[in-house]
């Protein structure tokens, strides 16, 4: 790979260089506080590179979310343009199933070790490696590098930049790791919590209370029924996994065998094919659970534990599918897990996730990116700005 820097790059470092920073600043994300950290050093970081090449920089604050913030960096200037967008935290680690140290990049076996390698701090320093081509040229259109946070956790800064209306732009590439093969359709992701308050009693005397472990026994056959309907009226032969899924994932309720049980909490998970909504599906499954509950006199509490991803489809003849499946010789496909495009897809950009490095890395102890990646992964960058930026 070439490190090879511009007179106007001269203090942007190489790939290798840049990586090495990155890893070594912490920014995990995590609802557990004493995990959680701040990504404004990151943040910072790469408009301190990106400036020198020309690009124009703006750092915005999350609402709400003190330390997390956005980067918007932009070469060039025009009404359409390319988005070149990836999430800078990582996930939470063991510390004792890592060989090395994860906030230190290490080469063995051909490949980079180290924290938030594929998933996915090294889409950066790739990202800036192919925009140093353009440096200079005149641009018909914009060049984004888009930084965002708490992708792993709340996704609230791709949550904050939809509602902001930013960037924008024409097209958007999100460099999650697919093994440089573009992925343009997504499952959603919803975790639902279902409560039913009741009436503790003796166990002899049902008479004494109201069983809330008896309402959800109930509520869950409805939820079983309701699965059945949705897999039977949606199939989509993209996913391994063809049908949406509904996974009653964990329950807690009552206190003790002799006692009528007061109150029982259910959580569950929900993954829907694109085309479904979701506030149509939390609404399905109240117009089930509330007649249940009233027709059993208790009490009934249901809402998200968080707010969900929504399901993501790019259409297969779109030209974005179709530059990036020339660029890489891969036909577009679909993918088990989420990412921020359904934000990006709401600014209104025709987007497409597709980066270096495996999801099976991705979360994992020795988290890595294969060095083979690298140069494909700069050439279909370079490519990509040249089609959308310089033409």
């Amino acid at each position: 790979m070439s490190d090879h820097t511009f007179s106007a790059t001269a203090r942007t470092p190489g790939i290798r260089d840049m990586l090495t920073r990155l890893i070594a600043l912490p920014s995990i994300s995590s609802a557990t506080p004493s995990w959680d950290h701040s990504n404004e050093p990151v943040i910072r970081q790469l408009a301190e590179w990106l400036e020198p090449m020309g690009f124009v920089t703006e750092i915005m604050p999350v609402p709400g979310m003190p330390g997390k913030y956005n980067l918007i960096a932009t070469l060039g200037s025009g009404p359409g343009g390319l988005v070149l967008s990836g999430h800078t935290d990582t996930v939470p680690f063991d510390d004792k199933r890592w060989q090395s140290d994860p906030f230190t990049l290490t080469e063995r076996d051909d490949r980079w070790y180290g924290l938030g390698t594929c998933d996915m701090k090294g889409f950066f320093p790739l990202a800036i490696e192919a925009a140093r081509s353009i440096v200079g040229q005149n641009l018909k259109q914009p060049l984004i590098i888009l930084a965002t946070a708490d992708e792993e956790s709340s996704m609230n800064g791709a949550r904050a930049l939809a509602e902001a209306g930013r960037p924008k732009a024409r097209y958007a590439v999100i460099g999650e790791p697919t093994g440089l093969k573009p992925v343009r359709m997504h499952k959603g992701i919803m975790m639902e919590r279902l409560i039913f308050e009741g009436q503790s009693g003796h166990s002899s005397d049902p008479s004494l209370g109201n069983n809330a472990l008896e309402g959800m026994h109930e509520a869950m056959g409805e939820l079983l029924a309701l699965r059945a309907g949705w897999q039977a009226q949606y199939q989509n032969a993209n996913f391994k996994v063809q049908v949406p899924t509904l996974n009653l994932g964990c329950i807690h309720g009552g206190d003790n065998p002799n006692r009528i049980c007061a109150r029982c909490e259910l959580h569950f998970d929900l993954r829907p094919l694109p085309g479904m909504k979701m506030n149509e599906l939390r609404q399905m499954i109240l117009d089930r659970m509330q007649p249940l509950a009233t027709s059993r006199g208790l009490k009934l509490s249901f809402e998200p534990l968080f707010d969900g991803v929504p399901p993501f489809e790019t259409a297969a003849d779109a030209d974005l599918v179709k530059v990036c499946e020339r660029l890489t010789g891969h036909t577009a496909e679909a993918v088990a897990f989420a990412t921020e495009a359904p934000w990006l897809q709401q600014l209104g950009l025709e987007t497409l996730v597709m980066g270096p490095g495996s999801i099976d890395q991705a979360h994992q102890p020795d988290e890595f990116l294969a060095l083979s990646q690298l140069d494909p992964a700069v050439k279909i960058l370079q490519g990509l700005i040249r089609h959308y930026c310089l033409k």
